[in-house]
């Protein structure tokens, strides 16, 4: 059994507004079966933390995510808007949705959509 991680989970270019514009979230995920990963993190995410318009944050079972255009092919349910950053790095190069979370991890959502 995977033992409780700590969590910093940060929000910012207008994507905390989806959670009563409160930016940082210190979280602990309780202990399950299987490791946390980024996939298992997002519902979480919307089941304790998402307050309102879903849509504009997840989208099937990933974040509607800002991607490289070479990823499209595998990553087809996918539209830009949200950039994932675990620990500084693009988690593009991680692993995505598979990246393994570890104790003290940082994750932060950056939305690249903007309103004019």
């Amino acid at each position: 059994m995977a033992a409780p991680l700590s969590v910093e989970v940060e929000f910012g270019g207008g994507a905390e507004l989806l959670f009563d514009g409160v930016k940082k979230h210190q979280v602990t995920l309780p202990g399950q079966e299987e490791p946390w990963d980024i996939r298992s993190l997002l519902v979480w995410i919307k089941k304790n933390l998402l307050k309102e318009r879903p849509e504009l944050f997840i989208q099937g079972d990933s974040v509607s995510c800002h991607s490289h255009p070479a990823t499209h092919h595998r990553l087809s349910h996918r539209r830009p808007g949200i950039l994932v950053l675990v620990n500084d790095a693009d988690w593009e190069l991680l692993g995505e949705l598979d990246y393994q979370l570890q104790d003290q991890d940082s994750v932060l959502f950056i939305s690249t959509l903007h309103g004019g």
